[in-house]
């Protein structure tokens, strides 16, 4: 895939902490069908006459200058005529009959001048959205850093300081990256409509209001306006006509329990309709309608980003920008009934408290600030609630933001699996095994904490021995946050065991819709008689990502297999993913999940299309290049295939995965030297893949090079020690150049990765 790393969307949105909530996501209310026409937006205007005091304090937050027009008052940066070099490429930054103007590289490379349209967030750091063609809005790649000067501030700087991205790289700005319109307008203002018209390839994208305002998160107030104002039939209007009553802490009391030094809320949190409110926006998800009415379920309209190696590490603690939403659904706070307004002031965003003063509202200070506690001098860093718990990671160059999932500290992690640790990152001097000491010394019973699948995910992402079984115990336990149970549901779909398919079936009939959509996307490629019967109830699920993914996963099976009413469910569901992924279809992602459908469907034509398309917007995008090329081969036309892959590596010559499919190719019209060449520049750029590294040592054993190809998988194992394939290769190999003993190591360390295969053993046995 194109390196879509981090997001644009979080700049100028402040306000942290929302999660999934488990159980009835549907049973929100709602206003009653009737005569009365949907809801429309009134504006904050008409909010502040009733509103006064949330409109003061939200006046001037982050959400209120979210994205502003370009004016004297809201442009931050620097453009008395200010240069910034990158890539090459020299930046001017100034004024023109009043507005603010950017001399850059445009679409082509070439320098153009470009007016700004909009200022983009406000701290700590600024962007800037300038046009093009198409009703483009383009955020542009160098920011201005609002912070003070003494702090490093008042600054241009780019947010890939390390990438040289050129005018052919996707996250340049003038890329699909960094498209305002798909990838961030509807986080930073009010009543967003994409608006995308594939035909005309243009956006006609429009809002509400600019900003973050009071209907972004209330959803469209004129029903609740007619409510208030006694209008004709406003007494059937339920919950005073508000599209969502964020009203969960409404009567919530937090009792301290003098033993524990920990607060219990009565009554419990039944629902979970503000942190999904707030989640609509602080998440790494993706978008798939523009339907996305306050108090709906969120798995109506984003697929939630799951505890992915990309994104996380192994325990859950941040990694990728995923800002705040996943972090919390992992937490016991969540999992207590802590909303996040019991945190955050939701008009203005701020702490309801200074710093890690907001923590003793629910834990005791003579407890918690004690040094027995701690272990550290009172006021130092190490007794602050928030550097332990919460530690920061730095996105955007100057972005710190806070690990939300409110974990315990654990440096024995660090030691068992490489994960960061809170303790380390203040005594960078040290290393994690001392702080596992410390710790241990601290706490001779062990720091376990709430989250415990650090080991069940590191297992899984390395192929080490006994994942399977670690997996299953994770989904397994009702005691663990449903997105982790989730995750581990996601990764057995590879596993095809009794007991896999046994939690796999229970997580389809779970309370949570991220565990029944995880489960769903784990049988699609199971045993079709086995898909069909576990997933057609789920067509008929009440949250639409479940029915979409379930869609998917059936799509392809034979009709014959469905009943009448099943076969209208699929036709009904299979609309809906559709649907979806139409409304992306400024994406290439969507076109090819779209060829894919087609394919499962055996529809080639429609495929090619499809992917075809894809290439259109992004000429560079491998995985549609990859499988365009597969699909020619399918039907022998390897020429054209060739011709697609060189393609995209002339636009994107990094693409480890379009130059394994060259080599492949490569190898199958016997060109052995340049498919050896191929092979070797897809396990070079992409190491993490064992795939490639493997196929590339084949390939000079091949070629009669077999020293070459002993010293390649060498250096896979060495990142992927459980790897299947490269410890197989190693055994054979060294056994047939007469090196029993190096033989017999290899196929020891299989045999503890495949404990139950038959070929393994009969390796073992010749060998001894």
């Amino acid at each position: 895939m194109p390196r879509r790393r981090g997001s644009l969307l979080a700049v100028g949105v402040a306000v942290a902490v929302a999660a999934v909530g488990a159980g009835a996501w549907w049973t929100w209310g709602r206003a009653p069908a009737g005569p009365r026409p949907p809801a429309a937006y009134v504006g904050r205007a008409v909010c502040a006459q009733c509103h006064p005091e949330a409109e003061r304090q939200w006046r001037g937050s982050h959400h209120d200058l979210a994205m502003q027009p370009a004016t004297e008052a809201s442009v931050a940066g620097d453009f008395k005529d200010a240069t910034f070099q990158y890539a090459g490429v020299t930046s001017t930054f100034f004024r023109r009959d009043g507005a603010f103007v950017v001399r850059t590289d445009g679409p082509d490379g070439r320098l153009q001048d470009y007016e700004v349209k909009y200022a983009f967030g406000v701290a700590p750091l600024q962007q800037y959205l300038l046009e093009l063609p198409g009703g483009r809005l383009q955020a542009l790649g160098i920011a201005w850093d609002t912070r003070p000067r003494a702090a490093g501030g008042q600054r241009w700087f780019h947010l890939y300081p390390g990438e040289r991205l050129t005018h052919r790289d996707p996250l340049h700005w003038t890329g699909p990256g960094q498209n305002w319109n798909a990838m961030c307008a509807e986080c930073h203002s009010t009543g967003v409509r994409k608006n995308y018209d594939a035909a005309g390839r243009r956006f006609a994208t429009t809002f509400t209001e600019v900003n973050v305002s009071c209907e972004a998160c209330h959803g469209p107030g004129s029903h609740h306006v007619a409510w208030a104002r006694k209008e004709a039939g406003w007494r059937r209007l339920e919950a005073r006509g508000l599209a969502v009553a964020l009203d969960e802490r409404k009567g919530a009391t937090w009792t301290l329990d003098g033993e524990t030094g920990n607060a219990a809320r009565t009554p419990p949190r039944g629902t979970a309709r503000e942190v999904e409110t707030c989640g609509r926006c602080h998440a790494r998800r993706g978008q798939f309608a523009d339907d996305a009415a306050a108090g709906r379920p969120l798995g109506d309209t984003y697929r939630v980003a799951l505890l992915e190696d990309r994104l996380y590490h192994p325990d859950g603690q941040i990694h990728g920008e995923v800002y705040e939403y996943g972090s919390f659904l992992q937490s016991r706070m969540f999992a207590r009934g802590v909303t996040c307004s019991d945190c955050h002031e939701p008009h203005g965003g701020t702490l309801r408290a200074p710093g890690s003063q907001v923590c003793l509202g629910c834990h005791a200070a003579p407890k918690y600030q004690a040094t027995a506690h701690h272990h550290h001098p009172a006021g130092t860093a190490g007794a602050d609630c928030l550097g332990c718990h919460m530690p920061a990671t730095t996105y955007m160059v100057v972005d710190p933001r806070r690990d939300h999932s409110l974990r315990i500290p654990r440096p024995d992690l660090s030691v068992k699996l490489g994960v960061p640790n809170a303790c380390t990152r203040c005594h960078a001097d040290r290393p994690p095994a001392w702080a596992a000491q410390q710790v241990a010394g601290w706490y001779p019973r062990g720091p376990r904490g709430y989250q415990r699948y650090a080991e069940a995910l590191h297992a899984a992402s390395t192929g080490a021995p006994g994942a399977v079984d670690k997996l299953v115990a994770v989904a397994r336990d009702g005691d663990q946050p449903a997105i982790a149970r989730a995750s581990a549901l996601a990764r057995l779909g590879a596993t095809p065991t009794a007991a896999a398919f046994d939690v796999i079936r229970s997580g389809l009939a779970d309370g949570d819709p991220l565990v029944r959509w995880a489960a769903a996307r784990a049988l699609d490629g199971a045993e079709p008689r086995f898909r069909a019967e576990a997933l057609v109830p789920r067509l008929d699920d009440p949250v639409r990502v479940v029915r979409m993914e379930a869609a998917r996963a059936l799509a392809g099976l034979p009709r014959e297999q469905f009943s009448a009413a099943a076969a209208a469910a699929l036709d009904r569901a299979l609309g809906e993913y559709v649907a979806g992924e139409q409304y992306n279809a400024d994406l290439p992602e969507s076109h090819m999940n779209l060829a894919l459908l087609a394919v499962s469907q055996r529809r080639p034509a429609e495929a090619e299309a499809a992917l075809r398309t894809a290439l259109g917007i992004d000429p560079g995008f491998a995985p549609a290049a990859v499988n365009l090329a597969d699909l020619y081969r399918a039907t022998g036309r390897d020429g054209e295939g060739e011709r697609v892959l060189r393609q995209t590596l002339e636009r994107d010559p990094t693409s480890g995965a379009a130059h394994h499919a060259l080599g492949l190719l490569l190898v199958r019209q016997q060109r052995r030297a340049e498919a050896v060449a191929e092979l070797e520049a897809a396990a070079r750029l992409a190491p993490e893949s064992a795939r490639y590294g493997f196929v590339y040592a084949v390939a000079l054993d091949g070629a009669g090079r077999r020293p070459q190809a002993i010293e390649a998988l060498t250096r896979v194992l060495a990142r992927h020690p459980n790897d299947r394939d490269t410890l197989l290769a190693l055994a054979t190999w060294s056994y047939e150049r007469g090196d029993r003993r190096q033989a017999l190591a290899y196929a020891r360390r299989l045999a503890e990765t495949s404990p139950s295969s038959a070929e393994v053993r009969q390796l073992l046995e010749r060998l001894r």
